[in-house]
């Protein structure tokens, strides 16, 4: 019924810049959080950044303000801007959106994207 894309992922060398995309779709009524989390091989997935419908954001530790979240609630879509990237943020990158579909009240669902490699070398 929903379904995330992920784009704007790639190599990149260190010190610079990827900005990454998502647009949700399908029968979606309202969505109430959306973020980004990353997988690095070996390890397990972890929060990069989230936002509210209101714009609240939320920021790991590992980013140290080099990473900006935003959205545009009308086009359902989120973005995140990273900046001085360094190797160790190499990973997939996937999108994450917590939503109310249409016709169904008082409840909410988490969906995922299929994910992005961003890969930093030095």
């Amino acid at each position: 019924q929903v379904q995330l894309v992920e784009s704007g992922g790639g190599p990149v060398q260190a010190g610079g810049s990827v900005r990454l995309s998502c647009a949700a779709s399908g029968t979606i009524f309202s969505i109430n959080v959306m973020g980004w989390y990353r997988q690095a091989p070996g390890k397990q997935r972890e929060l990069v950044a989230t936002i509210t419908s209101g714009g609240i954001t939320n920021y790991h530790d590992f980013v140290k303000g080099r990473f900006t979240i935003s959205r545009d609630n009308a086009k359902n879509t989120v973005q995140l801007e990273m900046n001085s990237l360094k190797p160790e943020d190499t990973a997939v990158y996937y999108c994450n959106a917590v939503v109310r579909l249409m016709g169904i009240p008082l409840r909410w669902d988490a969906y995922w994207g299929q994910g992005t490699q961003v890969t930093v070398s030095s």
